[in-house]
């Protein structure tokens, strides 16, 4: 048995070449979402208006309705203890919560999502982990600890990761582990079939943030498992191919940059120019948003979530094909300015990388969550050859179900050159569209993505742009 602090990889499954033996044993075989069948995502995103830095994001997949209230209860169960526990105070860094997901299986017979819920108070981060598997014979949605046989077989599993933890010296603590559920709550198999635990940060380590893990050998697992256990490890077993950082830049270095293909169809020196820009996404209601602008003849830019963009590449294809424009909003929503540098660019490059797969071309621009940069988001941009994109006009639509207010706040703020905020992921902002694109277009405007504000004036990396009229760059220039 192997017991660790690590961090997941990304993994791949394939379940027709035998696998080798992992050299990190603990690593959980993750499979491709886009290769699921009606898999889709959704989003809990708060902002920023409570004082809190909420967004929380798990898939939803067609047929399985009792996985998706499990996760959901899992997800709103978080964020209300957060929200009990979390006081604003106007200070920065803000409290956070932030959930992401990976799928550990996935087959006809079975379906697993791991949940990672992280949060800050406004200092520290802490992350907890959650294993949901649904049967789809049963069609139930089951906890992590429901893949052992029984109550003996959770004791006699205790037992083991205790004596493993023991072996780890002063960074943890076995007298710590009991045999709770709660504390089995997130449980995989590695591309072997070994039976991992993982726990929570500081759930079994002395003070020490940080993934700790124990793979137990799968001869010695097998009798410990329920029929729904030994369905999930069949399931999880396969190739697992980790991507590195450098992998993932390496696969972008012959792709080209991002551009929309109706770029230079329009001199906005010459006529009125707005960018509409949506975040978030791809989510449920973007394919509609397709089609309003597609009607109204009116190209934006869309910064993907890097988890959404692998689960529903072919939306960003068709955002591609269809003259918009494809940019990075990081991996999973973190508050960048929050991380140390190399979480800030494994965040970067993580939905880079989903991005590229996706559409064959390389975003050359971001727009960090929450707006948030500082000397360090841009410095990373940089070096990862992206522009800083925030916004001058907010059409502050994540909190509003009116898509008559949400279009006229937007259609009240707009000047030319301006940069518009708005989310894909709300069923209001789709609705608020049609208006939005009428009114603006009476008023005579042309919409374009974010780089052909600035017409041949290429946008520099590392550089942070808040709208395209040139008073505005002007100023960043002389500042800079």
């Amino acid at each position: 048995m192997a017991a660790m602090m690590t961090g997941c990889g990304v993994a791949t499954a394939s379940p027709h070449v035998d696998p080798p033996v992992p050299s990190e044993p603990t690593l959980i075989n993750y499979v491709d979402p886009s290769m699921v069948q009606d898999l889709s995502t959704r989003s809990l995103n708060a902002g920023e208006t409570t004082g809190r830095r909420v967004h929380a994001t798990y898939p939803v997949i067609a047929g399985a309705p009792r996985l998706t209230e499990k996760l959901l209860k899992t997800v709103t169960g978080g964020l209300g203890r957060f929200t009990r526990q979390a006081v604003p105070s106007g200070a920065l860094p803000a409290p956070e919560f932030n959930v992401d997901w990976q799928l550990a299986a996935a087959s006809p017979e079975v379906l697993g999502v791991r949940l990672r819920i992280g949060q800050s108070m406004g200092s520290g981060w802490s992350e907890s982990r959650t294993t949901v598997w649904y049967d789809r014979a049963s069609r139930h949605a089951l906890d992590s600890p429901d893949l052992l046989r029984d109550g003996a077989a959770l004791t006699t599993l205790a037992g083991l990761v205790k004596s493993e933890l023991a072996l780890r010296g002063p960074l943890v603590n076995p007298n710590a582990l009991r045999p709770d559920p709660s504390m089995f709550d997130s449980i995989g198999f590695n591309p072997r079939g070994d039976l991992v635990v993982e726990f929570d940060d500081k759930q079994v380590g002395l003070g020490v943030a940080g993934r700790v893990a124990v793979a137990v050998p799968s001869a010695t697992a097998t009798p410990l498992l329920s029929a729904t256990g030994l369905r999930a490890r069949r399931a999880s077993v396969g190739t697992a191919t980790l991507t590195s950082q450098e992998d993932m830049l390496a696969a972008s270095g012959d792709k080209p940059a991002a551009r929309s293909s109706m770029a230079g169809t329009v001199d906005c020196a010459k006529v009125k120019c707005v960018a509409l820009t949506y975040e978030d996404g791809p989510g449920p209601e973007t394919g509609r948003l397709l089609d309003v602008l597609g009607a109204h003849r009116a190209r934006a830019t869309f910064f993907a979530l890097g988890s959404n963009a692998s689960a529903r590449p072919e939306l960003l294809r068709r955002m591609r094909d269809e003259g918009h424009l494809v940019a990075n909003h990081s991996w999973s929503h973190r508050d960048l300015t929050a991380l140390p540098s190399a979480m800030l660019a494994d965040q970067l490059t993580r939905a880079q990388h989903a991005i590229v797969q996706a559409i064959g071309q390389v975003p050359t621009l971001m727009r960090p969550p929450y707006g948030g940069t500082d000397e360090q988001v841009a410095s990373v941009a940089r070096r990862l050859g992206m522009s800083v994109v925030r916004w001058n006009v907010d059409a502050a639509d994540q909190h509003d179900s009116d898509p008559r207010a949400i279009a006229r706040r937007t259609v009240a703020q707009v000047k030319p050159g301006s940069i518009v905020l708005m989310r894909d992921f709300h069923h209001a902002t789709v609705d608020a569209a049609p208006a939005i694109l009428r009114e603006l277009g009476a008023k005579g405007y042309t919409f374009v993505t974010v780089p052909e504000l600035f017409g041949p004036r290429a946008m520099e990396p590392g550089r942070t742009y808040d709208s395209g009229a040139v008073s505005t760059v002007l100023d960043k220039q002389a500042l800079s």
